[in-house]
């Protein structure tokens, strides 16, 4: 990640995250990465609390491997906030331990009224709390 993350969590490999070939399973760093989301959305202020609110919903997200990870390890999880469009945030996100970075990804999530089914335009003060972070 290029430019400074506006979140970053600390999570263990657990010895159940990996796989019969003994490095951590792909599917783990998506798990990873909404986790990391997450902390963001609660930072800006975008609710995640379920069908009877606005809340998110994921459209896309992709990983790149960068480089095997295996159990025991400590993981620095980060998410940045890159563009916000006029219903959806995209974000960025990197796992790494140590000076080793393992993996980065991206995704997009759409702001969406869960009563109507309706996309909802991304409220101002969830863009001006992003702006705040961008300028700290």
């Amino acid at each position: 990640m290029e430019a400074k993350p506006h979140v970053v969590i600390e999570l263990p490999v657990q010895w159940g995250d990996m796989d019969a070939l003994g490095h951590v399973n792909n599917t783990r760093f998506f798990t990873w990465f909404e986790s990391a989301r997450i902390a963001l959305f609660e930072k800006i202020g975008v609710s995640s609390a379920g069908p009877s609110s606005v809340a998110p919903i994921l459209a896309t997200t992709t990983c790149n491997y960068v480089a095997p990870l295996h159990y025991p390890a400590q993981l620095r999880v980060s998410a940045r906030c890159t563009k916000v469009g006029e219903t959806s945030l995209t974000m960025e996100y990197e796992v790494a331990s140590g000076d080793r970075v393992h993996a980065r990804g991206s995704s997009v999530a759409v702001l969406v009224d869960y009563g109507s089914s309706a996309k909802v335009r991304v409220p101002d003060a969830v863009r001006a709390a992003i702006a705040a972070l961008d300028e700290g």
